[in-house]
């Protein structure tokens, strides 16, 4: 049997899932489109802000609080595993899978919690 530090061990080497989520308010249909290189600890983290009222986006923050916990969900919209590359940037790839989201998805105004983000200057 493993030791409880075996354990912990095993668990801070194991791999993260890494990839693009929602969080859905059930209500409205309103969504949040997000990524991370740690779906468990960003779910985790989102979850705590807005239970504790610090939660960085106001609007998101408001519906949590006037619709409560059970009216949302957190869902998994794509995942993203290492390569083995030394060029290979996950950060990186989680921005183009979530702009590809973000694209499709349109999660502004009456759609959704993400502020539109000004294109990029063209040269």
């Amino acid at each position: 049997m493993l030791s409880r530090k075996q354990i912990k061990d095993q668990y801070k080497l194991a791999p993260k899932p890494a990839g693009v989520f929602q969080i859905k308010n059930n209500a409205n249909g309103k969504i949040f489109i997000g990524s991370s290189v740690n779906l468990d600890a960003i779910w985790n983290r989102h979850r705590f802000q807005l239970d504790a009222g610090l939660h960085p986006n106001k609007e998101l923050q408001k519906d949590w609080t006037d619709y409560g916990t059970a009216n949302f969900s957190f869902e998994i919209l794509a995942t993203q595993k290492p390569k083995d590359s030394p060029s290979f940037d996950m950060k990186k790839e989680l921005d183009i899978l979530e702009a590809m989201f973000t694209e499709e998805l349109q999660p502004f105004g009456e759609e959704g919690y993400n502020p539109i983000k000004a294109a990029p200057p063209s040269r």
